[in-house]
């Protein structure tokens, strides 16, 4: 138990820069006592006292912000930073060394029974105010933008923005779990993306047509009788 509340400290120091000693940790950081009293709720759950768990469970949400079902599973060194608004429903599956920003849903989108929320494997980060809906798999290392909707699957070592959220492949280091990719703030824009590619492909097209002089109709011509120039269009998205 004790080699256990120190790796959940050591965590926190390792990916907090704020975080200065760690007696500010386990008295100033509610996202470590909502994991904590967790891990108490969950024993009483599985020893099946669920109604003593849910009790305990909702006293955590009092007290920290953060709902966390004491049916969840919750694996080594989750790190919930600032935490206000986090919910993790009952069958969610959360791995090692996965890092939580405030906001962030791991909630249901069925009313059937059995599996109904996200598994979150190793090493995962995401983003504030994001997301992960439905019994679905997020890979080891990917990271969520904050504010996506995931629905989907999520590969291994993929970043995934918008809503719905659209995965793209990361490149760079592969993140370790003592030094998680934590840089939500570096997104691709997707959609910008695609249609920088369409236009460039319509400036071809319209080259294209216009070098085998089928480009010479008179609505190439501006208003005064000159002719347009059809390559100097300034696109901005």
């Amino acid at each position: 138990m004790f080699n256990t509340i120190r790796e959940d400290v050591r965590c926190v120091l390792e990916r907090d820069p704020a975080a200065r000693n760690w007696l500010e940790v386990v008295t100033s950081y509610p996202g470590l006592h909502a994991v904590w009293m967790h891990r108490i709720a969950h024993r009483l759950w599985r020893a099946r006292l669920k109604l003593v768990a849910r009790w305990v469970s909702e006293f955590a949400r009092f007290v920290t912000g953060i709902e966390i079902h004491p049916g969840a599973q919750i694996g080594p060194r989750l790190f919930i930073d600032h935490g206000m608004g986090v919910v993790i429903g009952e069958t969610a599956e959360v791995g090692a060394d996965v890092t939580l920003y405030h906001g962030v849903t791991l909630g249901g989108v069925s009313l059937l029974p059995g599996k109904r929320h996200p598994t979150i494997e190793d090493g995962v980060v995401i983003g504030a105010g994001a997301k992960v809906l439905g019994a679905i798999t997020v890979g080891k290392n990917s990271r969520i933008g904050a504010n996506a909707v995931v629905v989907k699957d999520v590969d291994p070592d993929m970043v995934v923005v918008g809503i719905p959220g659209k995965p793209v492949k990361r490149s760079g280091p592969e993140p370790s779990a003592r030094r998680p990719d934590l840089e939500h703030n570096v997104l691709p824009d997707v959609v910008a993306e695609r249609l920088d590619r369409i236009l460039v492909r319509l400036d071809e097209v319209e080259r294209a047509i216009h070098t085998n002089g089928n480009g010479q109709a008179d609505t190439s011509r501006n208003g005064h009788g000159e002719r347009a120039d059809l390559y100097e269009v300034d696109y901005a998205i």
